[in-house]
C-alpha cells in the first residue's frame, strides 16, 4: 500500500513532526507485522527519526546544522543559492524504515518521525509505503 501525504511547510528550515500522520497510514492498512517506509522524494527535504518530546531538541539541530552548512558561502557555486539546503538533506536523507508489530509502529518512547524541510516555505509531499510480512 502506497499513500502520498502532502504538506505545507511555513519556514526555511523546519522539522515537522509527522509521526501521527504515519501512524494512521499504518492503522488503516490493517498491516499488523510488516515494515513501512517513509520517503521524501526532493533534494532540498528528507525524513528522520529523532526525540519528540522536548520542543528544544528540533531547536538545536536546526541551530547546528545552519552552523555547519550556512546558507551563504563565498565557495558554493550553485545558482539557485540553496545549496546548504541540499547538503542538509543529504545529511539527514531521503528515508526511515520502521518496523510494524502489533498494527502499531515499533518507536522508542521518545522517538517520532519528522518531515524535515531545508528550504521552504513550500508546498511538499512524502510517501508511506507499508509492506506486509
Amino acid at each position: 500500500m502506497l499513500y502520498p501525504v502532502k504538506l505545507s511547510t511555513t519556514q526555511r528550515d523546519e522539522l515537522r513532526d509527522i509521526t501521527r500522520e504515519v501512524a494512521a497510514r499504518v492503522q488503516q492498512s490493517g498491516v499488523q507485522s510488516g515494515t513501512v517506509l517513509v520517503y521524501c522524494p526532493h533534494t532540498t527535504a528528507g525524513i528522520a527519526i529523532n526525540e519528540n518530546a522536548d520542543p528544544d531538541v528540533k531547536k538545536d539541530v536546526l541551530m547546528r546544522l545552519d552552523e555547519v552548512y550556512p546558507w551563504e558561502h563565498p565557495q558554493y557555486r550553485h545558482v539557485e543559492g540553496n545549496t546548504a539546503s541540499h547538503l542538509k538533506s543529504i545529511t539527514c536523507g531521503p528515508s526511515q524504515q520502521l518496523i510494524i508489530e502489533g498494527g502499531r509502529l515499533l518507536l522508542g518512547r521518545w522517538q517520532g518521525i519528522y518531515f524535515c524541510d531545508f528550504d521552504g516555505p513550500r508546498s511538499r509531499e512524502y510517501y508511506v509505503k507499508i509492506m506486509q510480512g
